[in-house]
């Protein structure tokens, strides 16, 4: 029985349930600095988890009608194609070598910090958008069409080569794009879009060698049932203490990756 990585899966599922932020941007930083995984590794090992994850928080949120599916479309036609190049991109550099572990942990330790930044000031920047109403279930009045494929692009290229990015920059993104969307429709939104760019980016992974199955399998064991609670707790819990506690996990967790 491996507890520890059980443990962490749930812990990270319920985390991503909730909120939505917290697959890539906890799982990575912990697979590196609590389980000794090189960053390649550990980024290509969370895509999986996070494709397997979010499948079930998805089909949480979906039951609760809580997915706008053109949303996720829009994201998709973007993210899909960003994740394709940098995808490319890496199989033609190479990613098992000291220089790409280097680099790739450097750009995941300040993706993270820009994360724990988003979540700290996500609420001052909503409140400066005329009209913004984030608690309430009405529409988005605008469809937005063009910036939300070119968000769905970077968050493509950001994920593919961190495994960061998707929740943790992608909500806040989308509460900007869609201010009167409920949170927890923002938060079924970002989960649904995840699924196909981390299945992508995750199979380009396990080809390019940097997935480690010993560590999914249990992994997952424990964060399936902890993504469902998760899922069915949205609506529940105080978004304030969620929110801090995680941008000052984030803040820190790259913080250590910069460091190490």
């Amino acid at each position: 029985m491996n507890v520890p990585e059980i443990l962490a899966g749930f812990v990270v599922g319920g985390i991503v349930g909730l909120t939505g932020v917290g697959g890539g941007a906890l799982m990575t930083p912990l697979l590196i600095l609590l389980f000794g995984v090189h960053p390649s590794g550990a980024i290509g090992t969370d895509l999986l988890f996070a494709a397997a994850t979010k499948s079930v928080g998805t089909a949480v949120h979906g039951l609760n009608h809580t997915v706008d599916w053109r949303i996720v479309l829009r994201l998709a036609s973007g993210s899909l194609p960003g994740a394709a190049l940098a995808l490319a991109g890496l199989g033609y550099l190479g990613v098992h070598g000291a220089l790409a572990n280097h680099i790739s942990a450097l750009i995941l330790g300040v993706v993270l910090i820009l994360a724990a930044t988003a979540l700290l000031i996500r609420p001052w920047l909503i409140k400066t958008i005329p009209g913004a109403h984030p608690s309430t279930d009405a529409p988005a009045i605008i469809p937005r069409t063009g910036p939300t494929i070119v968000l769905g692009f970077v968050l493509g290229v950001l994920v593919s080569v961190t495994s960061v990015g998707s929740g943790a920059l992608g909500t806040v993104a989308l509460m900007l794009l869609y201010p009167r969307m409920a949170t927890a429709r923002i938060v079924g939104s970002d989960l649904a879009h995840a699924v196909p760019l981390t299945l992508l980016a995750g199979i380009a992974h396990w080809a390019l060698g940097t997935v480690s199955f010993t560590l999914l399998l249990p992994l997952l064991l424990g964060s399936i049932p902890g993504i469902i609670l998760g899922s069915l707790s949205s609506n529940r819990t105080p978004e304030p203490v969620l929110r801090i506690g995680l941008a000052t996990m984030l803040a820190a967790s790259g913080c250590f990756i910069l460091a190490a």
